[in-house]
């Protein structure tokens, strides 16, 4: 595939010998503005300068090759370049043609490991909608990088672990007789859970059972140990039904629990390194002198490990296992000091290269129109409830809509999913969101149901035409009106946004692009007839609809929506 960018670069470091000028070479906003774009003020200070007059200067000694450039102007110290559209047409399409459903995708991340810790809901609690982000979002950055060529390794850094399991394990000695955890046994233990929390508030002797029960899992006692599996075994069961309806995968489920083991040798081995310190009986490292004001607690004063450790330990443990070039951390940013307080402890653990790839991916919280959500208040909307619900809603449309369709309930499944999955990966990460169901069950508009109906309807003109031109059949010069144009810039791109989509971690960046695929395949749709008489422009023009289907298709995917064929 002909990268543009790169043979500007070509052309400008002839004539102005700055071998990172590519670096400096930009995508107008303003796609008036042309294809690419060079401000020249970047240049100013070094060739001593005026910019409009560098970009003036460049213009006349530029060499053009107008099969690839077709001109270049200057707008008020900028140099515009415009491609050849001709040119940007061959590139897709044969690009297309190669790769198919891999179009996008390349080798960049060949030999690179990079671990995407996400989900990692706490056990015996209901997986609700505040899970709904660290999920998605997560997954799809683990589809992002291995599309990239990277070895990525999805973590499920399951809360296994913690005192609230002292709790759960004093709530089952209490009343584990009135409940059969066969039946329903994540709503059974949550209500365990809100039953012992509301005791320990009251009654501060059953708090203390609570923390000596969770000493005792710690120290491997039996009785614990048997019951805090049951719960796990219980709670991952219930997991694993939203994973799969969600097609979210992991490699790894080692949670807080698998690093109790190795706790020890963090703790010996910043002692070791002089940097841990006694604050009212609890075991501290202070970071005063690297900006952080609040010390990172190691060890509690009961001596109970703390959950700064466990993430201590699971990064050294990560560097010896994985040799991660990065590992992120999809966390909400409420964790925003914990992990700069973890990861400035960790220099001490681990050589710079990890120190330099750790990254804490931070995302708005979820709340519900009435405020914050608590599993100790019980006030939670649950995935499972949400995913139901909202699958019930695309099946009514459905019905409405094309009630003969077939396969209805898988393709209200489809929809459903969809709609929620781009709900949740429609906004920047770092922005809060209110989980408001009418947003969430919008059928019109910037939705997920909206990309799933033209990649439809895609399809629909692809059968009626009756199959995919072979590429040598296609004349490309045909397709020189606007929309055609704009819609095959836009999928020259996508490579470029899958790209940005990694370098920043945010996956909304492949949700808004392609919207705009969409809405420009809607443009040239109703300004092109496709099925026509003239069987040289129908070729060029089903070709165009055939590559639009495979960008909406991959790309919806990496964000973990599947296409239905039919709607």
């Amino acid at each position: 595939m002909i990268d543009f960018k790169d043979e500007i670069a070509k052309k400008l470091k002839k004539v102005t010998n700055i071998e990172e000028i590519e670096s400096y070479i930009e995508i107008p906003s303003n796609k008036e503005m042309g294809d690419y774009s060079l401000p020249c003020f970047k240049l100013a200070k070094e060739l001593r300068k005026a910019p409009q007059m560098i970009a003036n200067e460049l213009k006349e000694k530029i060499t053009l090759d107008e099969n690839i450039i077709s001109k270049v102007e200057v707008v008020n110290g900028y140099l515009n370049f415009y491609i050849n559209p001709i040119a940007v047409i061959k590139t897709v399409f044969e690009e297309i043609n190669d790769k198919k459903e891999q179009y996008g995708s390349s080798e960049i991340g060949k030999g690179k490991n990079i671990v995407v810790e996400y989900s990692s809901p706490n056990i015996a609690k209901p997986f609700h909608i505040g899970h709904l982000r660290t999920t998605l979002i997560g997954s799809a950055l683990y589809k992002i990088y291995k599309y990239l060529g990277y070895n990525t390794i999805g973590v499920n850094h399951l809360g296994d672990y913690g005192t609230q399991f002292g709790k759960m394990i004093e709530a089952y000695k209490m009343w584990g007789n009135e409940y059969d955890l066969t039946v329903d046994p994540i709503n059974k233990m949550v209500d365990m859970y809100v039953r012992i929390n509301d005791l320990c508030k009251k009654d501060e002797t059953v708090l203390e059972k609570c923390r000596e029960n969770f000493r005792l899992l710690e120290a491997g006692d039996k009785y614990c140990t048997d019951l805090w599996n049951k719960f796990k075994d219980l709670s991952m069961q219930e997991f694993n039904k939203i994973y799969n309806i969600l097609d979210v995968k992991f490699d790894s489920y080692n949670g807080e629990a698998f690093y109790a083991d190795k706790m020890d040798y963090i703790i010996k081995t910043l002692e070791s390194k002089g940097v841990v310190t006694e604050s009212e009986g609890a075991k501290i490292v202070d970071l005063s002198d690297m900006g952080i004001s609040t010390p990172c607690i190691i060890q509690k004063t009961n001596g109970s490990s703390i959950y700064a450790t466990r993430d201590l330990a699971a990064i050294v443990y990560r560097a010896k296992t994985y040799d991660f070039d990065k590992c992120l951390y999809v966390v909400a940013y409420e964790q925003n000091l914990h992990f700069k307080q973890v990861f400035a402890v960790a220099k001490y653990l681990v050589d710079e290269k990890y120190i330099n790839g750790l990254k804490h991916v931070a995302f708005g919280m979820v709340s519900l129109p009435s405020g914050k959500m608590s599993t100790r208040l019980g006030n939670v909307v649950k995935i499972e409830d949400l995913l139901n619900k909202t699958i019930e809603e695309a099946k009514e449309i459905i019905e409405e809509k094309n009630p003969d369709l077939e396969d209805k309930d898988e393709v209200a499944k489809k929809v459903g999913i969809g709609a929620i999955v781009f709900n949740t990966l429609s906004t920047s990460n770092i922005k809060d969101q209110v989980f408001d169901w009418n947003t969430a069950l919008n059928f019109n508009g910037e939705t997920g149901p909206y990309l799933q109906y033209m990649y439809v309807r895609t399809n629909s003109v692809l059968e009626k035409v009756g199959k995919i031109p072979d590429l040598k059949d296609v004349d490309v010069n045909v397709l020189s009106d606007d929309a055609s144009v704009k819609l095959v810039k836009e999928l020259y791109d996508f490579n470029n946004i899958i790209m940005q989509s990694a370098d920043k971690n945010e996956p909304y960046i492949i949700t808004k692009y392609l919207v705009n695929v969409a809405k420009l395949f809607s443009t040239f749709y109703n300004e092109n007839k496709i099925i026509t008489d003239d069987k040289n422009l129908q070729n060029a023009r089903a070709y165009l609809t055939y590559c639009v289907n495979i960008v909406l298709k991959s790309g919806a995917k990496l964000l973990g929506i599947q296409m239905p064929n039919k709607m």
